[in-house]
């Protein structure tokens, strides 16, 4: 049964989302001055909060390279480049009128290869900081670099190794929580939906960690995991649909883009607006980046959430007058190639934080996600799986449908374009391997032909 819509959209925007075209919809919702403080849950948070997730980071930046050596060039930050795409840009049809393009490439992202890096580790670097203090391995306070790096000694090892940390993924938060969970010493269980990919399952399993497989979708899976925890005291679950911790720990890559932003000497301001691509699955990860980012920017910053077209889970909570409707509601399958993004039915913890920041979500079909999967690796070598190039249908549909101009001039955009800046957030590809990925290739030239 189809939930009702508090936005009113359009017959024509009813039809399409339950026929799985693609669409763009922007939030009504929408306000200028984000609120200094937020309602998340049960607690509030805040830009603190942000910057408290970053210092985490920073605590544990000595310890990470001991754990992961590809950390030592970095010195422990777990960052990605900015680069500009200019022939992808080109090849995308998007003139210099509209703007520039940019790639905030997370595909590249070490340790756990995917955006998922960032609030997976986050979680479990706070839960073994949490673990640490009250067994007296640290004390409040002491952060020079030898008490974080005793996490990886045999005391902090024999107290990690009674507990289990469990997750449940499609795959690459599977890959970030259980990587950074085993490296330390847990117990590391990851439940697996039936979307998630052969080799991501193998990948974990090479690493040491249990994975339960489930005939199940990403819901179910995550419900099981769940489960399951709650009858073990010395499992901590991970849960993508309710946690703060991993929304905070995605927030923090706003702080770092900030720098990047400005070392590339890119402004956010009334006259050089900033566009923000992100893919969606649960919500949890463009959420917390989103919050970040506003925080940061205010208004100057317009963020966009890209979904498939069978499993716009984010979509469907935004447009929902209460509860928490399903893609199955509306007659869709929830079946598509971006494995990282087959969820049937969002966050509502991310959803609620999402009301007065998001600028609106767009829906992509699978077929154009194989093309511009192509398209990045032609024009600017860029390696990415299927769910990360989701956002690059999003600065067209904004600057060419009939949504998007109406967003464009309701918010008085329209003049400030050509100095515009579009940011599509790639997600996951680093450890894709090459035999999976050149099926990709195969699929998309198949596909054009």
């Amino acid at each position: 049964m189809n939930q009702p819509l508090a936005t009113n959209p359009t017959p024509a925007l009813h039809a399409s989302l339950s026929a799985g075209v693609p669409l763009l919809w922007c939030n009504p919702a929408r306000a200028d001055a984000p609120p200094a403080a937020q309602a998340a849950g049960e607690r509030s948070i805040s830009l603190a909060d942000v910057e408290a997730a970053q210092a985490r980071f920073a605590r544990f930046a000595p310890l990470l390279p001991a754990l992961f050596p590809e950390l030592a060039e970095t010195a422990g930050a777990i960052e990605s480049p900015l680069l500009a795409v200019p022939a992808m840009q080109e090849s995308l049809g998007l003139p210099p009128g509209h703007g520039r393009l940019w790639v905030k490439a997370d595909h590249s992202l070490p340790v756990a290869g995917s955006i998922k890096a960032r609030g997976g580790i986050h979680e479990v670097l706070e839960f073994a900081e949490n673990l640490a203090l009250r067994h007296g391995l640290i004390g409040p306070g002491r952060c020079a670099p030898e008490d974080y790096l005793a996490l990886a000694g045999p005391d902090a090892r024999a107290l990690f190794a009674r507990y289990q940390v469990a997750v449940g993924s499609t795959g690459n938060l599977g890959l970030s929580i259980g990587v950074m969970a085993s490296a330390l010493g847990f117990r590391a269980a990851v439940h697996m939906s039936s979307d998630a990919k052969a080799w991501k399952k193998a990948r974990l399993r090479n690493r040491g960690v249990e994975v339960v497989e489930h005939a199940g979708d990403y819901e179910e899976a995550v419900a099981a995991g769940r489960r399951q925890a709650q009858q073990d005291p010395f499992t901590y679950f991970v849960d993508d649909e309710r946690s703060l911790s991993l929304l905070l720990g995605y927030s923090a890559a706003a702080l770092h883009l900030r720098g990047q932003l400005e070392a590339h000497g890119i402004r956010a301001d009334t006259d050089h607006p900033l566009f923000v691509y992100l893919p969606c699955g649960v919500g949890g990860a463009p959420a917390g980046i989103t919050f970040g980012m506003r925080q940061l920017l205010g208004p100057h910053v317009h963020c966009f959430f890209a979904e498939p077209t069978q499993s716009p889970c984010f979509l469907v909570q935004m447009m929902a007058d209460g509860g928490n409707p399903s893609v199955y509601d509306f007659g869709l399958s929830n079946r598509t190639e971006a494995d990282g993004l087959a969820v049937p039915r969002a966050s509502e913890l991310a959803a609620a934080v999402m009301r007065p920041l998001l600028s609106g979500v767009f829906t992509v079909a699978d077929d154009t996600l194989f093309a511009h999967l192509e398209l990045a690796w032609r024009t600017q070598g860029l390696r990415i799986e299927p769910s990360a190039a989701a956002g690059f249908s999003g600065p067209r549909m904004l600057c060419e449908s009939a949504a998007g101009r109406a967003y464009l001039a309701r918010h008085q955009l329209e003049t400030a374009m050509p100095q515009a800046t579009h940011l599509v957030w790639t997600t996951g590809g680093l450890f894709v391997p090459p035999a999976e990925y050149q099926g990709f290739l195969d699929k998309a030239a198949a596909l054009a032909a």
